[in-house]
């Protein structure tokens, strides 16, 4: 073996063992999950090995519009303007989100102001609302149980009195239990209109 095929050898070996070298601790690396003390993001995507989304959290400006089996639906409804989280099933379609937000307009006033919990029927809307909203146009916090209408709804309405009401499955409430500010309790039975047809209360 003359000394040129000893260098060649010799150079060979020593490639092919970093090459396994790298190899190997690439393999181990990956292997391990990655860990931050602080990560900085305006969007995260959590797909399953396939590609389909299942979860999305999100800036208000990144959060996606309505997701049905992947493809996003911008004509379905408004750009959200909240920041949060979006939940999907396993076929990739929106089934229920985490989202918050609030601040002042223009003019001061207090808009996209509070936060909701959801979750969705299949290929459905919410069956379960967790919410509380207090700006210029709405002020309300509780929990909405629906069917294909809200059937049941806990918590607070008008400022200062809470309640409870339960509705038939045309959405139209029958029964409606509720506290005033002023500590006063009622119990009240609604018509078809959603008249008051008899009512409980002291006093009465």
């Amino acid at each position: 073996m003359n000394v040129i095929t000893q260098k060649f050898l010799v150079a060979y070996s020593a490639t092919v063992s970093t090459a396994l070298l790298v190899v190997m601790s690439t393999g181990a690396a990956s292997s391990r999950p990655t860990q931050f003390d602080e990560i900085r993001v305006h969007r995260i995507d959590l797909t399953e090995p396939d590609g389909t989304l299942r979860m999305v959290i999100a800036n208000k400006d990144r959060l996606p519009n309505v997701i049905i089996k992947g493809v996003e639906h911008p004509e379905m409804g408004e750009p959200r303007p909240q920041a949060g989280m979006i939940f999907y099933n396993d076929e990739g379609t929106e089934n229920g989100g985490l989202i918050f937000g609030g601040r002042k307009n223009e003019k001061g006033e207090i808009v996209d102001s509070g936060g909701s919990l959801s979750f969705d029927k299949y290929g459905a809307g919410q069956i379960v609302q967790l919410a509380g909203v207090d700006d210029r146009e709405n002020q309300f916090a509780g929990l909405s149980i629906n069917d294909k209408s809200q059937r049941i709804w806990i918590g607070r309405l008008d400022p200062g009195t809470v309640s409870i009401a339960l509705a038939g499955a045309d959405g139209k409430k029958r029964i409606r239990m509720q506290v005033a500010a002023d500590g006063t309790p009622s119990l009240a039975f609604l018509d078809d209109e959603g008249k008051v047809s008899r009512e409980l209360a002291p006093g009465k």
